[in-house]
């Protein structure tokens, strides 16, 4: 166990605590040497709102109160818990019903402000946080949120919740409540982010869940401290959120402009033209368009027309992340970077770019394209040089020394690009007999494409199944035998989680502030743990070095050098056939739905945004 029993805020007892450190090596400066309670937390330097705020800036602070929003999802739902593994979890639970600690600005890389904190307080070296609860902080039923509460969904979230909680969980070397509103959190190692991952975990009511298997789905309710609370929900068909009149944090500076819609509702569909037929029939009021083709050829029709509906377009600044089709390298089959680049330079995206997408998309060409933290053309310098060069002997080519990707063609048939692809699989022991691509036993290059027939989060099931049949048709040049096969969203979520596919749909989302998830994504932990999003399987010593350095880093230029140092492993390990992304987010609504335009914050159309922050306007 690592929760100790209660212990007050005396100097006897803070003595005390000093003794037993120092005989338990555990401590070895006083608890609060050169610390105290602030309003914020910031990664790097200091937050960018100073104590007393009255808003967040890109909010806007005198939005109209009331309205409904509905929201289409694709596939179903069985459980309404996203805070586990098991099940499929509605989306919206735990962002409209669930609080945390503190909360995150859209604005800023990463910083933090108090939520459910009234302060919070960390050691100079972050080797502990200490928050202390608003004295108002209530759950929807009345009860208080107690630092008992804080405490039990810390441990079980980190022991029996989702994986996800799993490793900051596993650096906690103790938590203690402090106070009547307060605890603290001492960790095992040096890592800067580990207090900010604490303030950004769920607290949940403990009474509702204790006695009950955490582990387990569950369409029961959850009871949380949030501005809604779940008010219909249809199994597996929709679930509608109703603001909650007497929620405690209303008047927060942090949350003036936010919360503002009374209902929010989202109806489930099979697929994405379904969705898109709810949204022309007004049953839908905002609908997020993938394709920038669609959005300027196919929006004529009479909700638009009527101005009943209107086109938005919001930019971000944001990282591309990573989007494509990714190799399991736990398939021998792609265990081999030299397969794997046969793979991307079979990938013509100038020709699928030009005919799904009218050349509209941009190329993602690293992780962290479109960013700042984007590995630079060229060898890696400096630091980020510093970082790589003890690995240089394990790390694919093109790493160290400079990665691109094939530019492909406008035609279909990119003959250079299969040339490429053709001398590398020969290189890795893959010749062509019969027209067949073989290995030296005889036995074909044959494998399955995995597809979600409800489609992404950023791609319909259209479109990708379009990208992976024009792909097939090139790999077919090469002698491969490749299948698509099409899963609804329960299987593809078992399967996926399950790590039982060839090559599946990939999309990461990356933010401009990477940290301990990055091991979630990419570590050699996560490549053996059912439900990570290491899909790829990669194990490198490479990525816990760099992932290491950047939670560790003390000034913003370090960090910078690390995440691109990781970046370069990333890309030119070449686990993903990338595709394009869009700089901006293309949102068509109804009119009388609006949203702060002239203040988009840093991160765009991020979680946190659509929604939070959009209203209603009053009927004329």
């Amino acid at each position: 166990m690592k929760i100790l029993r209660n212990l007050n805020k005396s100097a006897t007892m803070r003595a005390l605590c000093l003794i037993l450190g120092a005989f338990s090596g555990v401590a070895s400066l006083p608890l609060s040497a050169g610390a105290e309670a602030v309003h914020a937390l910031a990664m790097y330097g200091e937050p960018a709102l100073s104590d007393g705020f009255t808003a967040l800036p890109y909010v806007n602070p005198d939005a109209r109160q009331g309205g409904m929003i509905r929201l289409a999802e694709a596939g179903g739902f069985d459980s309404l818990k996203p805070w586990v593994l098991k099940g499929n979890a509605a989306w919206g639970v735990g962002v409209h019903v669930a609080e945390t600690l503190m909360y995150r600005s859209l604005d800023e890389p990463f910083t933090l402000y108090g939520l459910l904190a009234e302060s919070v307080e960390t050691a100079p070296d972050r080797s502990w946080v200490e928050f202390t609860l608003h004295p108002e902080a209530r759950f929807s039923d009345g009860s208080p949120v107690t630092v008992a509460d804080v405490m039990w969904s810390l441990e079980t979230l980190g022991t029996r919740g989702h994986p996800r909680y799993h490793a900051a969980w596993a650096k906690v070397a103790r938590m203690e409540q402090t106070g009547e509103r307060s605890l603290r959190i001492t960790f095992t190692e040096t890592d800067r982010e580990l207090p900010m991952l604490m303030g950004l975990r769920p607290v949940l009511k403990k009474a509702q869940w204790e006695g009950k298997d955490f582990s387990a789905s569950s369409l029961e309710a959850p009871v949380g401290s949030g501005p809604y609370v779940v008010d219909r929900v249809d199994p597996g068909r929709s679930i509608t959120f109703r603001r909650d009149p007497a929620y405690w944090g209303k008047d927060l500076p942090v949350n003036r402009g936010r919360n503002n819609l009374d209902v929010i509702r989202y109806d489930y569909f099979g697929d994405a033209n379904a969705m898109f037929e709810a949204f022309k029939a007004g049953e839908v009021t905002v609908w997020r368009e993938l394709s920038a083709l669609k959005w300027e050829q196919e929006y004529d029709f009479p909700l638009m027309q009527r101005g009943d509906a209107v086109k938005s377009e919001i930019p971000n600044g944001r990282p591309s992340g990573i989007m494509g089709l990714v190799m399991n390298t736990r398939n021998p089959l792609f265990a081999d970077w030299r397969v794997r680049q046969a793979m991307i330079e079979a990938f013509n995206f100038r020709f699928v770019n030009a005919t799904l997408n009218g050349g509209k998309d941009r190329r993602i060409t690293s992780y962290f394209a479109n960013s700042g933290l984007a590995m630079q053309p060229g060898p890696a310098t400096g630091r980020e040089a510093e970082l790589l060069q003890p690995f240089a002997a394990d790390l694919p080519p093109g790493t160290i020394e400079g990665y691109t990707l094939p530019e492909g063609s406008d035609r279909a048939l990119d003959r250079a690009g299969l040339r490429r692809a053709i001398a590398l699989l020969a290189d890795a022991g893959w010749t062509v007999r019969d027209g067949v691509l073989q290995d030296a036993q005889g036995r074909p290059f044959a494998f399955e494409i995995l597809l979600n027939q409800s489609g992404t989060a950023m791609r319909t099931a259209s479109e990708t199944q379009q990208i992976a049949d024009i792909y097939v048709q090139a790999l077919r040049n090469l002698g491969m035998q490749a299948r698509i096969t099409l899963l609804d969203p329960a299987q593809f979520v078992q399967r996926t989680n399950e790590f039982q596919f060839d090559m599946t749909w990939y999309e990461r989302a990356l933010s401009l502030s990477p940290g301990n998830e990055q091991l979630l994504y990419w570590g050699s932990a996560a490549a053996d743990q059912p439900g990570s999003r290491n899909w790829m399987g990669m194990k490198s010593p490479a990525v816990e070095s760099v992932v290491a350095a950047m939670v560790n880093s003390q000034t913003a230029e370090d960090f910078a050098a690390a995440v691109r140092a990781l970046d370069r492993i990333l890309t030119a390990g070449r686990y993903v056939v990338p595709v394009g992304f869009s700089p901006v987010s293309r949102l068509a609504h109804a009119a009388d739905l609006r949203y702060p335009a002239r203040t988009t914050p840093l991160y765009g159309d991020w979680p946190g945004f659509m929604p939070e922050l959009w209203w209603q306007e009053a009927e004329e």
